[in-house]
């Protein structure tokens, strides 16, 4: 049994983010067991044993292992079939997907939804969350928010690699889903649980891929609690 610690919002049950989903599919492709613990921005504290203050964290019997890039290459050093990466080559390839998803969904998809977040996160945690987004981008949640309808058509033609790569195949992997796949569904998974805007267009290649991923390892991302 691996202890997942998993951002959670008001509701217990409502898992939001894009970096913990990306771990909860890697588990799930590997067939882990998990104690999914929620976790709230002001729980700093609850994580001090890992040496930071993010999340995830897994504890994998005395193992602990922050962030979800060295977790998955933690799960594929410790329990590698089924291969998260597929080899040396595949994990070079995840590590781009991840720094692409980083550096541009993440951002991209945040000035969409940042006020929508506020309305899901805990009680306790809305006053630490307005202040330091709001110190991160130097307006107002709304301010940020603002013009989404127009915005959007920008952001979707950035998913213009992951549009190209995913016609004709049904995985970034390839045959099969790879951690390559588990990065950009977790950073979707985002929007997905915490608001009802539309970041992607609701038709075409990443849509399609999306509805699969959805269905994986027995409907986890389908069945997540959404806001």
């Amino acid at each position: 049994m691996i202890t997942l610690y998993d951002l959670a919002g008001a509701d217990p049950d409502l898992r939001f983010s894009p970096y913990c989903w990306r771990t909860k599919f890697a588990l799930a492709h590997n067939g882990m067991s998990v104690d999914a613990v929620p976790w709230r921005f002001t729980d700093k504290s609850a994580i001090a044993f890992s040496g930071q203050e993010r999340v995830p964290v897994i504890q994998d019997g005395n193992t602990v292992v922050s962030d979800s890039w060295a977790i998955a290459v933690h799960l594929e050093a410790s329990a590698p079939t089924p291969t998260l990466f597929g080899g040396a080559a595949g994990q070079a390839h995840a590590r781009f997907i991840n720094a692409w998803a980083d550096s541009v969904m993440v951002p991209g998809i945040a000035t969409l939804i940042v006020r929508d977040l506020l309305d899901v996160v805990a009680e306790k945690d809305k006053e630490y969350f307005r202040s330091s987004r709001e110190a991160r981008f130097g307006k107002t949640l709304e301010e940020v928010q603002a013009g989404r309808e127009q915005r959007v058509a920008a952001f979707r033609a950035s998913l213009t690699p992951l549009r190209v790569a995913l016609q004709g195949r049904p995985w970034l992997g390839g045959a099969a889903p790879s951690y390559a796949d588990h990065i950009v569904a977790g950073t979707l998974m985002w929007p997905r649980c915490t608001s009802t805007f539309p970041v992607i267009d609701p038709e075409g290649p990443i849509s399609d891929w999306f509805e699969r991923v959805l269905d994986l390892y027995g409907g986890l991302g389908r069945s997540a609690k959404t806001a």
